[in-house]
């Protein structure tokens, strides 16, 4: 009966555009799971592209980004699709547009908060949309969704929601890059509070209406080839936040478990996921694992992708067929890493993706 008020509501949608009816007909079923997007440029769908910041707003809005799969820039520091962009896909939802995108938004679908540069700590690359401020966008989102549906199905539509996270990596490449040297005692302080800010946000979520959470940890952040600029090897001082702060947050989750009635995870383990296929692309499909497809210098690690000069020489130089690569440009995987990696999110096994993967989450 629930699917026949659906497809009732859909085909009201339908006629009211043939009508030309100005505000569309909500449709909202049990069946139809929004998914909300929070993190960093792993997710950005454009987000950038509508901020003040000069730089920010130039990244990835040049050619050759946006190559593979959108045929031109779209803000998406990646070839192709985002993890979060085939997420949406697997959960046969439409491709979120970036919420700062001017014009309608269809929020029962969920909304892409992300913002490359962004971190948890307000206090890392300001001008980017920090999580604070992503968190404030989904409180107006909460609130024009009571508007159009009503207080009781807005409650519904965010119960059952997934929402999914990558964020962290900018707030550690900042603190490594100001202090390389820093002790043991000191990176364990620095990650706490990382991980007491983040924890903040996920107690305000869930306030709100989310239950279902799901996470993308920390990459091997030593072993971008930004990083290896400076030399061949991954610098595990990096890497070792990396792993300190995906430690912290798993135990964290499970604690928000026992407290929080209702409230259920996912964490994708992302840090030896990309390891793994950086110290073994061929096991993989991939040619190259440590060099990066497109950008200058050493491993083509610099972040030049896409720049060229005023009489137009271009400062990078770029492969012939990003699917043979796993990185894109010094920091970013391409779509075809990306997809291997969503797969796994989606429905991996619960020694890479577990308690639930997100599959499950949609389907509880």
């Amino acid at each position: 009966m629930a699917n026949l008020s659906f497809i009732f509501c859909e085909i009201l949608m339908i006629l009211a555009t043939i009508l030309l009816v100005v505000e569309p007909v909500k449709c909202y079923s049990k069946q139809h799971k929004a998914l909300f997007v929070f993190g960093d440029s792993l997710y950005d769908p454009g987000n950038n592209k509508y901020l003040n910041d000069t730089k920010l707003k130039a990244a990835a809005t040049m050619w050759p980004y946006g190559e593979t799969y959108f045929k031109h820039p779209t803000g998406r520091v990646c070839d192709g699709r985002t993890v979060s962009d085939l997420i949406a896909q697997f959960a046969k939802l439409p491709i979120l547009p970036p919420y700062l995108q001017p014009g309608t938004h269809r929020f029962t679908d969920g909304a892409n908060f992300a913002s490359g540069g962004s971190g948890v700590l307000s206090e890392t690359h300001p001008g980017t949309i920090r999580l604070r401020l992503q968190l404030s966008y989904f409180k107006a989102v909460k609130e024009s969704l009571k508007q159009k549906l009503g207080d009781e199905k807005a409650k519904n539509v965010l119960n059952d929601a997934v929402y999914l996270f990558s964020i962290g990596s900018n707030d550690y490449f900042s603190f490594y890059q100001t202090y390389p040297n820093a002790s043991q005692f000191y990176k364990g302080k620095f990650v706490k509070m990382v991980i007491a800010n983040l924890t903040s946000v996920l107690k305000e979520i869930y306030d709100l209406g989310g239950r279902k959470i799901a996470f993308q940890n920390v990459a091997p952040l030593g072993c971008v080839p930004a990083m290896k600029t400076i030399g061949s090897a991954c610098a595990d001082e990096a890497s070792s936040l990396a792993r300190l702060h995906n430690r912290y947050l798993s135990i964290v989750l499970n604690k928000l478990v026992s407290h929080l009635p209702g409230f259920k995870y996912s964490i994708f383990d992302f840090y030896n996921a990309f390891a793994d296929r950086v110290n073994n692309p061929s096991k993989y499909g991939f040619k190259e694992g440590k060099a990066a497809c497109c950008g200058s210098g050493a491993y083509r690690g610099g972040k030049t992708c896409g720049w060229t000069t005023i009489n137009g020489t271009k400062l990078y130089q770029v492969c012939s067929n990003p699917r043979e690569y796993l990185w894109f440009d010094g920091a970013h995987p391409t779509e075809s890493a990306n997809f291997q990696l969503a797969k796994l999110l989606w429905n991996g096994e619960p020694k890479i993706t577990g308690p639930y993967n997100m599959k499950q989450l949609f389907k509880l």
